[in-house]
């Protein structure tokens, strides 16, 4: 195997596209296995002092330039999205680490009945795995993202303890235990993938709270930190500013490479043995959507009709509970604190079927956490009010965030729109996307609950909101896996069914929801199925 092509007329042994959350992990090992690698990712390569989150005027960038909305954020590197007919906007980020350059770095399992819906509850469909199959890769996931947690949460099996112990859970924290004490509901310190202390060239978190607009002290886990020095040093090929437009095959129907437009607008063509599709379940869909040839009229891979169907976005609610003592609600990490699975298992008695995870969150500087993509209107906290309200309110709220278990509706998809295009000209997806009457159900519920827990801390005032626009973080379900080609996209190990050398590792292959944030669960997919490709590389079928 070439261990670096030369040129781009040489055939990669891999061709990965996207270098987020999947893409990087499969290029490391791929790489360190030495497969020959190639990654084309449509944004750049970012550096850390870009970042706004140590400098005054960090909240006002987080409205338009580290916006998670690329709708709103409008970079060069962004697609734009039609949303008109969908509940919830889709986030995201285009850049060597993908949208984990902007995530809060949640770093959650899926719970064991998550991968078996249909058995437990009778809807949807199991996975063809098990937890216990999956154990394994994210114990070594945690291992190198460098998680920082506490073992034994009941919530959970029994299992390896993560790397690095957890990291403080403030006073926003404490307070909200003692309302959950109260009330008899679990709770944790969170799982996150952000150094506690430096951890293998990784700086340790400052708390200062800014992690969803990129991290200046390059602590947390982003991709571009943990894989790809490691990647390219072991020779893969990173190609920046591509913006593939269509993945090429033969008249067998193999994989061959794709055609991408490169930042001074001429097409190009890489050519590679194995594709992995990595771009996430817009993304993703849509290029196979574009890939569509005479043998493959409705998409490449898309026999079984199911590409780009039963599309899942977790909807998110919030409920907000004020204090009348400082709680210090400013300091980081901005994600997680603690958490509570005391509702995430199914009870049919609620009149809906699954459930939500919550977690603690602290409310960010004067302009609020959610100030950058909350989908309100700012003007009337501006002004006299602006100073009475931050008075008032700066550093003594947190917020309950509740992320509801999506489930697959094959009507919620991604399509190619009949008009909108990216800047090169390529179409762009649309999303369709309602929320469903037992998604309803169970924000109500659950929302319901926040608010006696936030009651039961003490909270002088609640507010919430019970369904968040804003909130598409967790993109899943548009190719899912399988054992029947007919009523999946790709096998167990995210292999195209109708494509033997075509791969799909990012959340399109999720088969259900979950209510936990889904970047472990993607990534320990992701792991598997790469060491099963390297296991099996002599009987890969590729195009001659």
């Amino acid at each position: 195997m070439a261990k670096n092509p030369g040129g781009r007329d040489e055939v990669a042994d891999v061709l990965i596209i996207g270098a987020g959350a999947s893409g990087s992990v499969a290029a490391a090992h791929l790489a360190k296995a030495g497969f020959s690698v190639v990654c084309l990712e449509q944004g750049r390569k970012i550096d850390a002092s870009e970042y706004f989150g140590d400098k005054p005027e960090w909240e006002v960038t987080s409205q338009k330039q580290w916006h998670p909305n690329p709708n709103v954020r409008d970079l060069d590197t962004d697609y734009p999205i039609n949303t008109d007919e969908s509940d919830v906007n889709p986030l995201m980020y285009n850049a060597v680490g993908g949208s984990t350059i902007l995530y809060a770095a949640h770093w959650q399992r899926f719970i064991p009945s998550d991968f078996r819906v249909k058995t437990m509850d009778g809807i949807a469909d199991d996975w063809p795995f098990t937890y216990e199959d999956l154990a394994p890769f994210y114990d070594q996931m945690e291992e190198e993202m460098g998680v920082s947690g506490l073992s034994g949460d009941p919530a959970y099996p029994a299992g390896k303890a993560p790397p690095l112990p957890p990291l403080p859970i403030n006073k926003i924290g404490r307070k909200a235990a003692e309302g959950m004490n109260k009330l008899g509901w679990h709770w944790w310190p969170s799982p996150n993938s952000i150094p506690s202390k430096p951890y293998r060239g990784r700086n340790a978190c400052v708390r200062r709270g800014t992690c969803l607009t990129g991290c200046p002290e390059k602590a947390k886990a982003s991709m571009d930190l943990v894989y790809w020095p490691d990647a390219i040093a072991d020779g893969a090929r990173l190609i920046t500013g591509a913006r593939v437009s269509k993945i090429e095959t033969n008249e067998q129907g193999l994989a061959t490479g794709a055609i991408y437009v490169d930042r001074s607008g001429r097409e190009r063509r890489q050519r590679a043995n194995v594709v992995i599709m990595c771009a996430n379940s817009i993304g993703t869909t849509r290029l196979l959507l574009l890939s569509a040839t005479g043998k493959a009229s409705n998409g490449l891979g898309n026999s079984s009709g199911l590409l780009g169907r039963n599309l899942m976005m977790h909807p998110y609610a919030a409920v907000n509970g004020l204090f009348d003592e400082p709680m210090e609600s400013w300091l980081g990490p901005s994600g997680q604190v603690i958490h509570s699975m005391e509702f995430a298992e199914s009870d049919p008695s609620r009149g809906f079927l699954r459930g939500g995870k919550w977690q603690v969150m602290p409310s960010g500087g004067p302009l609020g956490l959610r100030a950058g993509y909350s989908g309100k209107a700012l003007d009337d906290a501006w002004g006299a009010n602006f100073h009475k309200n931050t008075l008032r309110t700066f550093g003594r709220s947190f917020e309950w965030g509740i992320i509801a278990e999506d489930l697959p509706e094959y009507e919620n998809r991604v399509v190619l729109d009949s008009t909108l295009t990216d800047s090169d000209g390529i179409p762009s997806p649309k999303i369709l996307y309602r929320n469903a009457e037992n998604t309803r159900k169970l924000l109500d519920f659950h929302v319901a609950r926040a608010r006696e827990a936030m009651e039961a801390a003490g909270a002088i005032e609640i507010s919430h909101t019970s369904l968040m626009r804003d909130c598409g973080w967790h993109l899943m379900g548009t190719a899912r896996m399988g054992n029947d080609p007919e009523t999946s996209v790709v096998d167990q190990w995210c292999r195209s069914h109708d494509v033997p050398n075509l791969y799909i590792m990012d959340g399109s292959t999720f088969v259900t929801s979950s209510s936990a944030n889904p970047t472990a669960t993607i990534t320990a997919i992701a792991l598997r199925a790469t060491k099963h490709m390297i296991a099996n590389r002599r009987n890969q079928e590729v195009a001659a």
